[in-house]
């Protein structure tokens, strides 16, 4: 009779020590800040992803995410603490595989897990003892628990004794210097306690602050909470934004005035549409469960709505701007400043100015753009929008435009500049709210 090898111990004293090889699977915004934080905590680490120019960029010590500095990837290679590849087979070298694969909407919103499951599913092959799989993909409360195990079960390992397995959720915020990911705590739930505790002593070595709670789902349930909120209140505002504009009134000015109150409230902020990896997909996730469990989620579903209507909330400020000095949209050059979901960052994803220009097109506008993180528009899954290279933002470029539709309010623009240019400014963001001159071209939209 044979004593099973107990895989528990060696493994974290392996993620004590710093030699556990540490895995990340999908090298995107979320994944390729993830291996910086565990290098720069002294892990090595292997970056897999199933696009090859993104490993071939990488091998070569080149960055294609824009606050991920070449300098960072070059040094990784030079000291031999990273290396990234296509090849799936080699999911059996870490010792520890975060998994950091999108999770998108299907076309009926509902959720698409595709990624996780595929990705699980090669990682059941290789799958070995004494290795501890995270999953950091947003997703609804049940996943890691009904669908990520019963997959790496199929390996004949049993979780808790042979491999273990967490849920964190990633919580990157791109563009902002304040909160790397190194510097935001890590909610870890554990399949059991064990995985728990290797998934604590993993995170604490990389990360400012681990936060531990009861199981997978309770950390699945936070993420979603976590981006829930803040859908629902930007809907808020977003609807407060069409009444006071009714009303003659800047919404703007209120939300800075309110936020005066050191108490009770928390400003939130207008805009043409949500954008990103979470908010506007993730609260879908927790309405689908809601649904499968016959309970409605009122507030969920009508945020939704008010924030996908904001696209075209706007197309018809900037048709009554044009209808005012005598133009059709039909026809009329639209200039569209900013196609990244957020001021600074080179992310475009679920980015409202996608929507925005479709509906532009689709009603016969002319439709170019400027952005000076994004060169050229990369496919989008869910917009017909033509593949279009920024133009200059000149002085020729904005005067030639009948309108210039403000959607990303970065800060290298000057807009002073564009609004003595241009005939007209649709501004989403209250970007020109420091512009003296020419005040009478801006409309807020």
């Amino acid at each position: 009779m044979t004593t099973k090898t107990d895989v528990f111990a060696p493994l974290k004293e392996a993620i004590s020590n710093q030699t556990a090889k540490v895995g990340v699977v999908g090298l995107g915004y979320v994944g390729l800040p993830l291996v910086h934080a565990f290098v720069q905590a002294g892990f090595s680490s292997i970056g897999f992803d199933v696009d090859p120019e993104k490993t071939q960029l990488l091998a070569q010590g080149e960055s294609y995410i824009q606050h991920i500095p070449s300098e960072w990837i070059r040094q990784w290679n030079a000291e031999q603490k990273f290396e990234a590849t296509c090849e799936m087979g080699r999911l059996g070298e870490p010792d520890v595989i975060l998994i950091c694969v999108p999770t998108p909407l299907s076309d009926s919103r509902d959720p698409d897990l595709t990624y996780v499951e595929a990705t699980a599913e090669k990682i059941a092959k290789t799958l070995r003892p004494g290795q501890l799989v995270v999953l950091e993909s947003t997703t609804y409360p049940g996943t890691t628990r009904d669908v990520v195990l019963p997959i790496l079960e199929r390996s004949g390992l049993q979780v808790g004794s042979d491999f273990f397995l967490a849920y964190s959720p990633e919580r990157e915020d791109p563009g902002n210097p304040d909160f790397s990911a190194s510097r935001i705590p890590k909610v870890v739930g554990g399949m059991d306690e064990r995985s728990l505790e290797l998934a604590l002593a993993l995170y604490g070595q990389a990360v400012v602050e681990t936060v531990p709670v009861a199981n997978c789902e309770v950390a699945e349930a936070c993420k979603i909470l976590e981006n829930t909120y803040r859908s629902v209140n930007i809907a808020m505002v977003n609807e407060l934004k069409m009444l006071f504009d009714r009303l003659g009134i800047d919404v703007w000015e209120v939300i800075d005035a309110a936020k005066t109150k050191p108490f009770g409230f928390q400003a939130f902020y207008p805009g043409p549409g949500l954008g990103g990896h979470c908010i506007p997909i993730d609260p879908f996730y927790l309405s689908w469960l809601a649904r499968k469990n016959e309970l409605p989620t009122r507030f969920i579903e009508l945020a939704g709505e008010i924030n996908q209507q904001m696209p075209r909330y706007v197309i018809s400020r900037l048709m009554e701007a044009l209808n005012d000095v005598g133009k059709p949209l039909r026809g009329s050059r639209i200039g569209v400043l900013g196609v990244a979901y957020k001021k600074d960052v080179d992310d475009p994803r679920e980015s409202p100015s996608f929507k925005l220009m479709e509906l532009l097109i689709a009603k016969g506008a002319i439709v170019s753009y400027n952005d000076p993180h994004i060169p050229t528009l990369p496919s989008m899954r869910h917009y017909d929008v033509p593949r279009l290279a920024s133009e200059p933002l000149t002085a020729d470029y904005l005067a030639a435009q009948d309108a210039v539709l403000i959607a990303t309010d970065h800060s290298a623009y000057d807009y002073d500049f564009i609004v003595r240019h241009a005939h007209l400014v649709i501004d989403t963001r209250n970007a020109t709210k420091d512009v003296s001159a020419g005040r009478d071209k801006i409309v807020k939209a």
